[in-house]
């Protein structure tokens, strides 16, 4: 074969090559630009979830004295009434953080006395020192039907437990030795009077068998509580006079919606901790009950006489907010209620709660 006839062939392959890679391009379709169909491969995007908060635990029952959800029934328990000492040498106070209520009223020259209530003593540990009972913190511990512990009293104090039937455990003139102990540090340092101590163990191994342990059937406080308050003028600190010796601060602290609590006692500041754990106290809600307070006649103690039956003015701080309430306590076996300008009863913030009772005329403010 001649060279022209070789490059006649050659150049018809290649021809041919050429028509058919054109022809290859000719039978795709050409993308038109109104086609739903995507130029490139569908991607899904998936936007992150921001994780909820985790919900609350619902519980079965809640403790009646702070609102507080519990997993067992312990509102049919008679709650324990411990009398604390106030003193300022007798400071700090062990287990009083752990109250579900502390209330404090004046003692004969100015002093305070604190009484903390506890629904369930199981597990406070130690507790102290324990003071001597007055009249008006009986009643109230009859009020919460609780078993009351003390150590002596005024005439007046052992008047109302053989005329109340309070039921009470006098750690001066009753037979429980064993279920108290002096404290060396506090004795050496305070002396006798001001170092007395118990413990929740102490108090529950050693009960008297006697005692009637459950309320009586048809007990009830009669608190409500609620999470969410209704409208208030808002208030950040209160300060309590009670006398020249002693004066209340509450402080709101919006973080933990709680009242830290100090004292001014004897013309010094005094934060106010627990001596088990040396950490500051605190309460969901703070209560001023106004009422009549006077030198009982004739008491060359200067003891004090003290309303806590009847009705009057009071205050409520929680979350931050401050309402102006009346309470209301028909008698001693009743537990206060507090009330709206209606007369419907104001609920509480769930939590523990201090309660100030002050003279009538006490200059409480607020800010």
């Amino acid at each position: 074969m001649n060279k022209r006839r070789w490059a006649a062939l050659l150049a018809g392959a290649l021809t041919l090559s050429l028509l058919a890679a054109c022809g290859g391009k000719g039978n795709e379709s050409t993308p038109d630009a109104s086609s739903s169909e995507p130029e490139g491969p569908s991607v899904s995007v998936i936007a992150p979830v921001e994780p909820g908060p985790e919900p609350e635990p619902v519980y079965p029952y809640a403790n009646p004295l702070t609102g507080e959800g519990l997993d067992v029934d312990i509102s049919g328990k008679r709650p324990v009434a411990i009398m604390f000492n106030n003193l300022k040498k007798a400071l700090p106070q062990v287990g009083v953080s752990q109250a579900d209520i502390l209330y404090e009223l004046v003692a004969e020259g100015g002093i305070t006395r604190i009484m903390g209530v506890y629904q369930d003593l199981e597990g406070v540990g130690e507790l102290g020192t324990v003071r001597s009972a007055r009249d008006y913190y009986v009643s109230l511990a009859l009020g919460h039907d609780a078993v009351y512990i003390h150590a002596g009293g005024s005439p007046q104090a052992y008047d109302a437990f053989s005329n109340w039937g309070v039921t009470h455990i006098d750690f001066v003139n009753g037979p429980y030795g064993n279920m108290c102990w002096r404290d060396p540090d506090r004795r050496k340092s305070s002396g006798m009077e001001h170092s007395l101590m118990t413990s929740s163990e102490k108090v529950l191994e050693q009960m008297p068998s006697r005692f009637r342990l459950e309320h009586e059937e048809g007990y009830s406080v009669g608190w409500t509580f609620s999470k969410d308050p209704s409208d208030a003028m808002p208030a950040q600190r209160l300060t309590v006079p009670f006398s020249k010796y002693k004066t209340g601060h509450f402080t709101y602290e919006e973080e933990e919606n709680r009242y830290l609590i100090e004292q001014h006692i004897d013309g010094a500041d005094v934060p106010y901790v627990d001596g088990a754990t040396g950490e500051a106290v605190s309460v969901s809600n703070v209560l001023v009950l106004y009422t009549d307070i006077g030198a009982v006649k004739g008491d060359d103690k200067g003891r004090m006489s003290v309303r806590t039956t009847g009705e009057g003015e009071g205050l409520l701080l929680r979350d931050g907010r401050i309402y102006e309430i009346t309470w209301r306590r028909d008698k001693r076996t009743d537990t206060f209620s507090f009330l709206n300008g209606s007369g419907q009863p104001v609920p509480l913030a769930i939590g523990p709660s201090y309660i100030n009772i002050v003279g009538a005329s006490a200059k409480v403010a607020w800010e």
